[in-house]
């Protein structure tokens, strides 16, 4: 294992030298498969989950494998599963915020209470997580932390509102911690996905019942689009975390990482969105500052 970057590893690796993975969310979805593929490629594990009974059929293998209890919404639980992996390990190299779910329904009508749990889970949630990993990562002057956001976190449509404000949140504070930790030998990638085959929209997805009959052809439509959209996404689980993996292995990783057709055509119409918008208010932009006239909108 590298000295400048401890997250590479080989099956051929010692495993006392075999980077150590703190991945949360792994009862489904993106956080089982990478569970399997960091011990494919030789990775030591620590997989997390509210229910551990549904990691019982990871190896029983005490060298590589650490299956604690964690509730992102829950400080006790994260520190003592940081602990257990540091008192298994003695470090940890790689963090995967990837807890979470989807709150898919109307601004108006949804309501107040299942609005401010998304926030808990996937923006405080992950917070707190990376807050309890830091102080290892500092320690160590090294580390990668790969936060999961989505193509939600750049492009917000109807009824997407309230889980795409909170992976706005997550590009936000993903991009202010990249400048704070690079300088200290710590890498942050930003995950965005668009629709992949995991079970978020089933057990990974919460809705209200209804909206009011004036959203039923936006917010209601694109709630039911959603649902929808199960079984259906063109997106491989399996690439996407095998994605994950060779991103941390490269010394100059990306800072944002979209994965699949979808998320890569949506970030470009919503780069070319940014830029016209730009283009059309640059000058009166500009006069906004100085002492030269106003330039109107037009």
């Amino acid at each position: 294992m590298s000295d400048s970057n401890p997250a590479v590893s080989s099956t051929d690796a010692p495993v006392s030298d075999a980077p150590v993975w703190f991945v949360t969310g792994c009862s489904s979805g993106f956080g089982r498969q990478l569970c399997d593929v960091v011990l494919k490629h030789g990775g030591r594990l620590v997989a997390t989950a509210r229910d551990v009974s549904t990691l019982a059929d990871l190896p029983a293998d005490a060298d590589r494998v650490l299956v604690a209890p964690l509730d992102v919404t829950d400080r006790a639980s994260i520190d003592a599963a940081v602990a257990a992996a540091k008192a298994r390990f003695g470090r940890i190299d790689v963090l995967v915020n990837n807890a979470g779910y989807g709150l898919f329904g109307g601004i108006e009508d949804t309501p107040d209470a299942d609005v401010r749990r998304q926030f808990d889970v996937n923006v405080h949630g992950l917070l707190d997580v990376t807050r309890a990993v830091l102080p290892t990562l500092r320690a160590q002057k090294s580390g990668h932390i790969l936060n999961l956001s989505s193509i939600a976190g750049l492009v917000a449509r109807a009824s997407t509102g309230f889980y795409a404000a909170t992976k706005f949140a997550v590009e936000a504070l993903s991009e202010a911690l990249r400048d704070e930790v690079e300088p200290l030998g710590i890498k942050v990638t930003l995950i965005e996905p668009s629709g992949f085959k995991t079970d978020f929209h089933g057990r990974s997805l919460a809705a209200p019942e209804a909206e009011g009959a004036d959203y039923l052809e936006t917010a209601a439509a694109g709630r039911d689009r959603v649902r929808g959209m199960a079984g259906a996404q063109a997106g491989d689980a399996r690439k996407a975390v095998e994605l994950m993996w060779q991103c941390v292995q490269l010394p100059d990783p990306p800072f944002r990482l979209p994965m699949g057709v979808m998320a890569i055509e949506l970030l470009r119409e919503k780069l070319a969105s940014v830029a016209a918008d730009a283009d059309r208010c640059e000058p009166s932009a500009r006069s906004a500052d100085g002492e030269e006239p106003l330039v109107p909108l037009t």
